[in-house]
């Protein structure tokens, strides 16, 4: 018999261990993460209690508080008074849909729920004087007028646009096409990803291209090369090429894009002038000199293989670099990649338009790529500072040296090359077109990267188009003109 209690004993001393253990794990160490969860529906019908901050971008709100009485309690739903051209940034906060974007990745800072002490303070005396708690004001670095500018350049077509201050990392445009109306999404999601005007299919408007887009470059990524090979030795500033026309890769001859307005081959020419002109055997020659393994972990040096950093939600940002089934892949072995092609932005290489503007900013910032980011500051509801963003260096990619040698090629490309789609009239810009093959025919992925003023960089600029018949110096220049002298024009 004192057995049979003993071991009674023993298991009941076990049940209260299990029961205290499973206590303390789901208060304490999984609350955080329960609480973030997409699906915790507790969490987020409490949070309507909760008067949600407003997002802004200048003095323009982007996202405010709609208030409602249900069954005597005083909720708050969210409102998005610009519509569709901040939707992709802004994100949704939903009943049904829960949340995107800053919405989401910001979630704490806007219901007052980050550690922030002036925020835990003004927090804490809500709930004492049973007040409604008040979440903080985010103030964004976008630019409205060249950010409805870029919505409204892009059209139908899908694409993006991704403008960056090029010394402080400051997001001023990003831009995704199609886009969506935050209002819809409640009432109607399936509607809301709908986007029958579109020029492409699939054609998701819920999806922001400017972050998760993944496209062949083409030409653009040649400025890439170009800096990889001068900072490593490989080619010299002052050497020069002969172009026939082609380079021959694995017995095969890799020929000179066909539209680009000159002569099939260029016969002598150098440095400033192959980014000019774009002449595909240059390039493919440097890559092969340089190898693809080694201008894959010299990519690395731009952000490439790895996800930029920004305040939105990790799901909605992918890495750039070479793609194989879906997922990303380093060359080993010289047989890996074609190193010819990669090296003119080809073979599996897929960017986004946030990658190749951090590239362009890079470039235009003396060689040292920023941190780029959207959150300009947050502000308590008593006007305090929550916390500033301040700019950080992620890492110098290339010398002042070098990047001034590729900005010559680019101001040529511009002047009087394949970029002069993107003059502006009295200011100097720098420039690179891609026009990338889709295996379609004559459907290709343009794209545009430059920054200007060239000599004192303010702005730096990606532009993605998706199944255009045109080439990039037809299609996304024109775009890329037309934001900067937005972005420039102070007004």
């Amino acid at each position: 018999m004192n057995d049979q209690i003993r071991r009674l004993a023993v298991f009941g001393v076990a049940l209260v261990a299990s029961l205290i253990v499973a206590t303390t794990y789901w208060q304490t160490w999984a609350a955080a993460g329960l609480a973030d969860r997409q699906d915790n529906a507790i969490q987020r019908v409490a949070e309507f209690h909760i008067e949600r901050g407003e997002i802004r971008a200048g003095d323009v709100v982007l996202a405010t508080n709609q208030e409602r009485q249900v069954d005597g309690n005083t909720l708050y739903f969210r409102r998005y008074p610009q519509g569709g051209p901040f939707a992709h940034v802004v994100g949704y906060s939903t009943q049904v849909r829960s949340r995107a974007g800053l919405e989401r990745s910001l979630n704490d800072y806007l219901t007052g729920a980050n550690a922030n002490l002036n925020t835990v303070v003004e927090t804490a005396l809500d709930r004492l004087r049973g007040g409604t708690i008040q979440g903080n004001d985010v103030q964004l670095t976008i630019v409205p007028r060249a950010q409805r500018i870029a919505r409204e350049a892009l059209g139908n077509r899908c694409g993006a646009v991704v403008a960056l201050e090029p010394r402080t990392g400051r997001v001023l445009v990003l831009a995704s096409s199609p886009s969506y109306d935050p209002n819809a999404i409640e009432g109607n999601f399936e509607g809301a990803q709908r986007a029958p005007n579109a020029e492409c299919r699939p054609a998701n408007a819920l999806y922001n291209r400017a972050t998760q887009g993944l496209y062949a470059p083409g030409s653009t990524f040649k400025i890439l090369t170009a800096a990889v090979g001068l900072e490593t030795g490989t080619i010299q500033a002052n050497q020069t090429f002969q172009d026939p026309g082609f380079c021959l890769q694995y017995g095969q001859r890799v020929y000179n894009y066909a539209d680009q307005r000159g002569p099939a081959a260029y016969g002598t020419v150098n440095l400033t002038q192959a980014i000019q002109y774009s002449i595909n055997s240059v390039f493919c020659t440097i890559g092969q000199q340089l190898g693809a393994d080694t201008l894959a972990e010299e990519s690395k040096r731009f952000g490439f293989y790895s996800k930029p950093p920004l305040e939105t939600p990790p799901n909605e940002r992918f890495a750039s670099g070479l793609y194989q089934d879906g997922d990303l892949f380093e060359p080993d072995d010289p047989g890996d990649a074609d190193p010819g092609r990669f090296a003119f932005g080809q073979e599996r290489l897929l960017v986004t338009p946030l990658q190749m503007a951090m590239l362009a900013a890079a470039i235009a910032n003396g060689g040292m790529v920023m941190e780029p980011h959207l959150v300009a500051e947050v502000v308590s509801p008593g006007g305090r500072t929550v916390t500033k963003t301040q700019p950080r260096e992620l890492g110098r990619a290339v010398s002042q040296q070098t990047a001034s040698v590729v900005t010559q090629g680019m101001v040529a490309a511009v002047s009087a090359g394949t970029s002069t789609a993107a003059q502006l009239p009295g200011i100097q810009v720098a420039g690179k077109t891609g026009t990338a093959e889709t295996g379609q025919s004559g459907v290709n992925t343009t794209s545009f990267i430059a920054f200007a003023p060239a000599n004192d960089p303010q702005v730096a600029i990606s532009v993605f188009l998706e199944s255009q018949r045109g080439t990039a110096g037809q299609t996304a220049a024109p775009i890329a003109r037309t934001v900067l002298q937005a972005l420039l024009s102070g007004s």
